[in-house]
């Protein structure tokens, strides 16, 4: 397993077959919008039956010809053995654009390039941004064939959006270059990790660097309604020297700039594969103080360029294939417990996954909408000086 590099404005990844597209492309969108013999439009279809089933889609789909995505690093959650196989499965060309990207560039794309056929086709979101790009008029509802799967908390009752892979904020440590590697956040504010704290983004762009700061006000007194503690805690952590600006990539913490990470744990496990040849110790745990649990999301661009090629990617990524291709990068894929149930869950994967307890809560959409806005406000004023 190889892993990835954070979903930020410094992610990176080799894309050895998934082509970038040119930002300099330009145009309006194809005029062939798939249709069916009757006359149904994959442009507005909000399920395959309302497209004529699934033949219909995987035609219409490969007739298009091309997927148009954003910011899906090959290494992340295992997001290269999904574009493959969906372009095995079906040969549909997926190019990926910006592979370095974060939630937030891939909404600025969708508004941005409205109408044209470059415009991104599906979307990866982190759970906040899904609901803002909802809330704008964005996404496109569509209900694939297993949405009934999904639980009710991890998606939208109309369909703009649903939740597809996640996991729980953790701590990665080089217990190399670390004598004793922390486990809590508490353990984090201690004066001998100075300069070895690091995030991997910008919380007010990531997903993920978000989720590390809700996590942090969790462990601090706070609460889904009061991410405040959160930023106080990266203020101390600022002052005392510990937390460094350097954003945590595979590269950071191989030459020791990032020794401790606050990330995803699904990240931090691949860390610890990735390095096992290049002596590199790394240990991930999930910290009992602040115990986060958050799913990125996907959703279908409402003026997407292929709207088959769109509806037909989540269908695979909903599938148990795609299902399982995101637990083997250990990502814990949000028809988890429904492939459990049915037998289709690899067990195997399932059972190298990092221990938690407990069942994982979420925020509500205003909860995450306020965080959003206190972060937006207090990102800044919290790591300066």
């Amino acid at each position: 397993m190889s892993v990835s590099l954070p979903r930020t404005a410094v992610l990176g990844g080799s894309l050895a077959v998934v082509a970038a597209l040119a930002l300099s492309a330009c145009g309006a969108a194809p005029d062939n919008t798939s249709t069916t013999a009757d006359g149904k439009n994959a442009a507005t279809a909000a399920s395959a039956a309302d497209f004529g089933g699934m033949d219909e889609l995987v035609a219409a789909a490969k007739k298009e010809g091309t997927l148009h995505a954003i910011a899906l690093p090959r290494d992340w959650a295992n997001y290269g053995a999904l574009i493959d196989g969906f372009q095995k499965k079906y040969g549909i060309k997926v190019e990926v654009e910006n592979p370095d990207g974060s939630s937030q560039d891939e909404i600025n794309a969708v508004t941005s390039r409205k109408g044209q056929d470059r415009a991104p086709d599906v979307l990866d979101l982190g759970s906040s941004f899904a609901l803002s790009a909802a809330q704008q008029g964005l996404l496109a509802p569509y209900k694939v064939s297993s949405f009934a799967g999904i639980p009710e908390a991890q998606k939208d009752a109309q369909a703009r959006w649903y939740n597809d892979y996640g996991g729980y904020v953790s701590i990665g440590c080089d217990a190399k270059r670390v004598k004793d590697c922390p486990t809590t956040f508490a353990d984090l504010l201690k004066p001998q990790y100075k300069g070895q704290v690091a995030l991997n983004g910008n919380p007010t762009k990531s997903g993920s660097a978000y989720a590390g700061v809700f996590a942090a006000a969790l462990a601090s007194g706070g609460s889904f309604d009061d991410i405040q503690p959160g930023l106080d805690f990266f203020t101390k952590l600022k002052k005392n020297g510990n937390y460094t600006p350097v954003e945590a990539t595979p590269a950071t913490v191989e030459k020791g700039e990032t020794p401790i990470t606050i990330d995803w744990d699904y990240l931090n496990a691949g860390y610890a594969d990735e390095f096992k040849s290049k002596g590199v110790d790394w240990t991930v745990s999930v910290p009992s103080d602040g115990k986060f649990s958050q799913y990125y999301s996907q959703a279908v661009n409402k003026d997407a360029p292929h709207p088959a090629a769109a509806r037909l990617w989540e269908e695979y990524v909903y599938s148990a294939e795609g299902q399982n291709l995101w637990l083997k990068g250990y990502a814990r894929p949000a028809l988890m417990p429904a492939m459990e149930k049915a037998g289709t869950l690899d067990k195997t994967a399932a059972a190298k996954l990092p221990e938690v307890s407990g069942t994982p809560e979420f925020p509500t959409e205003k909860q995450q909408s306020q965080a959003k806005k206190a972060l937006a406000e207090g990102w800044g004023k919290a790591i300066s000086g």
